[in-house]
């Protein structure tokens, strides 16, 4: 991690998003501000009971699956045991998400509008993929995938596709 990084992100964690003059960390805390800042591009439904469901994914991946494979905890765990960790948390977390997604899904993880759990789930379908958990075991979580990934801002926003991605992982178009 570069100085330059650590000076915007003390945390030295990502995501970071430079925007309209403020530096936002935070997975969570970015989405709410580009839903109340661009309101023309909804991630939340209007009605509160559904921008709930969503906000109760989002949670499921953010707070319950991600934190346990993030780096700090995979250096700790260690290089030789890593990969069996990641791939037991994530089965964990996919087979609740899995429950969770079968009784809201459409197209997306809500219904057939992409929200904020569609934000959360792409790159932890990713890491799901890195620990070599097989995802067509998760029928829902795996269609929804396949969904987003012909989503032109999916595939633009892909982190291969960002310009502090490192040359040697950077995606050939």
């Amino acid at each position: 991690m570069s100085d330059e990084y650590r000076a915007v992100n003390p945390n030295q964690l990502m995501p970071t998003l430079i925007i309209d003059g403020h530096t936002l960390t935070q997975s969570s805390a970015i989405l709410e501000y580009l839903e109340e800042a661009r309101p023309q591009t909804p991630l939340l439904p209007k009605n509160p009971a559904d921008r709930a469901k969503v906000r109760a994914i989002c949670a499921i991946i953010g707070c319950d699956i991600q934190p346990v494979q993030n780096l700090r905890v995979l250096n700790r765990v260690g290089e030789e045991g890593k990969n069996e960790w990641g791939h037991h948390w994530v089965t964990i977390g996919f087979t609740a998400l899995e429950k969770e997604l079968t009784k809201t899904a459409g197209k997306y993880c809500f219904g057939d509008q992409i929200t904020m759990a569609d934000i959360y789930l792409a790159p932890q379908v990713y890491n799901a993929t890195r620990f070599g958990v097989d995802v067509s075991k998760f029928p829902t979580i795996a269609r929804i995938d396949s969904n987003l990934a012909g989503v032109d801002a999916f595939c633009r926003g892909h982190w291969s596709r960002q310009p502090d991605c490192p040359e040697e992982l950077r995606a050939k178009d």
